[in-house]
């Protein structure tokens, strides 16, 4: 097998591996936390950010194939392995959570309603939204927000 090939399959098994754990801690710890309905995959293809995963598996690959030294290859892998690991604790991983999700003092408006609070995560079809004066978590459709 080509040696560039060969890199970029291992780096992108181990992106994957690492992306698996960081989303399973935000799910359990941020998602889980806020009942938020959202349907869960390995990739969590909605927030994947394509340049971040390839440029992360080219780098890994790259690491680990044509680096000829084990002590890097294992430093650098099991660095990230313990920061992504990190998020299954539930402080960390909420937190995490709330960095990639959440839209602090945020105002949204439909046609009948004008909402204030925080956005908990932004979906395809509703946002699911913490409004202040009713303390309440609420959905709302995108297709009824004004533009």
């Amino acid at each position: 097998m080509n040696k560039a090939i060969q890199a970029f399959l291992t780096g992108m098994f181990i992106t994957f591996i690492l992306d698996f754990f960081l989303f399973l801690g935000i799910l359990l710890n941020y998602i889980n936390f806020y009942n938020i309905e959202l349907y869960y995959n390995i990739l969590f293809a909605d927030n994947q950010n394509g340049y971040l995963f390839f440029g992360l598996t080219l780098i890994l690959g790259y690491i680990i194939v044509y680096l000829n030294n084990y002590k890097i290859s294992l430093l650098v892998t099991g660095v990230l392995s313990f920061l992504v690991l990190l998020t299954l604790f539930q402080s960390i991983g909420h937190s995490v959570g709330e960095a990639l999700f959440m839209k602090k003092e945020t105002i949204l408006e439909t046609s009948k309603r004008t909402y204030s609070g925080d956005i908990l995560y932004d979906g395809r079809e509703y946002i699911t939204f913490y409004e202040h004066s009713l303390n309440k978590i609420i959905k709302i459709s995108k297709k009824d927000l004004k533009k």
